[in-house]
């Protein structure tokens, strides 16, 4: 039997992969990938591997969540290196606990490799600190999409911690989001930005405020929203150049920066 390996591939740009999935991906024998991994990832991908496509477009599934897992463990067995390519990092947003669940269950060896999750490539892109010290000293990733048996989003406890909102998968409208955050106390002026597609050549931003969200057309899908204060478009400006005082220099008084 061979391992499995839950392997992330960052947010879209293949610069961004670790070394050791670089690796993997070079010496792969299957590779099962979700539908947002990008083209320039997967031409990594060993030419002998076989590949599947096994994410979901639209909202319509190629396979389910139990055909997955069956997937997985039959190519195991007569695999060497089996690799679970799903987009940002396997532990946020990618089902990763149920294939654990099932490998475990199935005896089988696995190893999970982390990468860039969206939230942290979008920040990069919009040039923002998710814990800027003056705004937030903590961080909530969440997602507008939760399971059937999951309870309702508690808007009111996200709004009182005081952290930074980073929501996966905001939808096509975000004025339901803008309602809630803004019902539960959060300030209508409060600054937002929307990065879709973030590190790739298509990515769009869009920085705004709380209220004006909601009338906001939405960027293009996979988009990402922040809300707080770190993502102000204000505080993207030039930097100020700090002086360290006057000094004599060569007889002649001169202000260094």
């Amino acid at each position: 039997m061979g391992k499995v390996y839950l392997v992330g591939a960052g947010p879209g740009d293949p610069e961004l992969l670790t070394v050791k999935a670089v690796r993997l991906l070079a010496n792969a024998d299957v590779v099962l990938h979700d539908a947002l991994v990008s083209p320039a990832i997967l031409a990594l991908v060993n030419p002998k591997a076989t590949v599947f496509d096994i994410g979901k477009r639209c909202g319509a599934k190629l396979l389910t969540q139990a055909e997955i897992n069956a997937l997985l463990i039959a190519y195991v067995q007569t695999s060497g290196t089996v690799i679970r390519l799903k987009g940002g990092d396997p532990s946020i947003f990618g089902r990763s606990g149920e294939e654990l669940s099932a490998l475990n269950e199935a005896g089988v060896e696995f190893e999970i490799v982390p990468g860039i999750t969206t939230a942290i490539a979008a920040a990069a892109s919009a040039q923002i600190s998710l814990t800027d010290r003056r705004y937030a000293s903590a961080i909530t990733l969440m997602t507008a999409h939760r399971g059937r048996d999951e309870d309702a989003v508690e808007w009111d406890r996200l709004v009182t911690s005081g952290a930074t909102i980073v929501i996966y998968m905001p939808g096509k409208d975000y004025r339901d989001i803008s309602v809630q955050l803004q019902r539960a106390g959060l300030a209508s002026d409060t600054p937002c930005v929307v990065v879709s597609h973030a590190s790739q050549q298509d990515e769009q931003k869009l920085y705004t405020s709380l209220d004006a969200l909601s009338r906001a057309t939405a960027l293009p899908a996979p988009s990402l929203l922040i809300v707080g204060r770190c993502a102000s478009a204000l505080e993207r400006v030039e930097p100020q150049f700090l002086s360290l005082g006057t000094h004599r220099i060569n007889g002649f008084e001169k202000e260094i920066f």
